[in-house]
């Protein structure tokens, strides 16, 4: 089966007037409902990720930084990044559903799963928050199946409209982990040039595709056929994780691109192919943005259609 990480704990995160709200993940339990998806899915309860997980993506000291700004009543983490009483414990709680997920996928109880969570975390680097992410869920996710699986070779394919900036500056000099990111460009944070491309042991396991704007399915199709595709083979990852950000459909309000239900569908189709030859179909995605209810509803369906198929 397919799981589905959800809780409403997620909801916590009530930061206002704020594209980011609970009611994204509302929107998606709603639609899975509604056509008949919700009970067809393995549905796992979370767990808040352990500190030292936290840390093994983030500098040591950064989760308590972050516990300590937001219990003594920051409304911000910066520009883009408020927060409320329960913002922490719900970043935790978003952490720890992607270990959740990379558990029950190890020990062979799903063959995939979708994670509902958020906050959303591609933009949290190394040091910092930003742009609404406190915690980078799938940069955890990476580092704990490196560490406590002992991976060698993790995939992140990552298709939010944004640059996953966070991502890449944790993994940058690693060599253990490509990171795959198709994103507006220019747009939002700003980085995600073809030229950062790693350094050091990671020198080429950085690999960004800055799209410009108005670009729609056949694009993106064609760059994960052309470039996604043939790095994976060369790489053969052994898990495979998506920062599945839905914010490049046609309706979305914060961005320019032009990304269909189905286009959603197909990308997911190519990953979970690359999972399947080389991952023994070991794939876990975790949502990003996506801000307009009604298409982010529609598109995380048929996401999770193709990752059941």
């Amino acid at each position: 089966m397919t799981g589905f990480i959800y809780s409403s704990n997620y909801l916590l995160h009530e930061i206002g007037a704020h594209p980011e709200r609970p009611a994204r993940l509302k929107a998606i339990v709603r639609r899975l409902k509604a056509v008949g998806l919700f009970s067809k899915l393995a549905l796992i309860e979370p767990n808040p990720a352990p500190i030292e997980w936290v840390e093994a993506a983030h500098s040591p000291g950064y989760a308590a930084i972050i516990e300590r700004k937001i219990k003594s009543g920051a409304a911000n983490l910066d520009a883009d990044t408020p927060v409320c009483a329960r913002s922490y414990d719900a970043a935790l709680l978003a952490a720890g559903g992607i270990l959740c997920a990379l558990d029950e996928v190890m020990a062979g109880r799903i063959a995939s799963a979708f994670c509902a969570v958020r906050p959303p975390g591609h933009h949290a680097a190394r040091h910092h928050a930003m742009g609404f992410c406190i915690f980078n869920n799938v940069a955890i996710g990476a580092k704990y199946l490196l560490k406590r699986y002992n991976l060698d070779r993790v995939l992140i394919v990552d298709w939010d409209v944004h640059h996953g900036n966070g991502t890449q500056d944790i993994f940058y000099d690693d060599k253990n982990v490509l990171y795959f990111s198709t994103h507006q460009y220019p747009h939002y944070p700003g980085t995600g040039s073809r030229e950062e491309a790693g350094s050091g042991d990671g020198e080429g396991y950085t690999i960004n595709l800055p799209l410009p704007s108005g670009c729609g399915d056949e694009e993106y199709i064609e760059a994960f056929e052309k470039i996604l595709v043939p790095a994976a083979k060369k790489f053969k990852p052994q898990f495979v994780l998506i920062s599945a950000g839905f914010d490049a459909h046609k309706d979305d309000p914060l961005a320019s691109m032009n990304v269909t239900e189905e286009g959603f569908k197909a990308l997911t189709s190519i990953v979970s192919k690359i999972a399947h030859e080389y991952s023994g179909g070991r794939i876990v995605s975790a949502l990003e943005g996506g801000y307009n209810l009604l298409a982010l509803a529609r598109s995380a369906t048929a996401h999770i259609v193709s990752l059941m198929e």
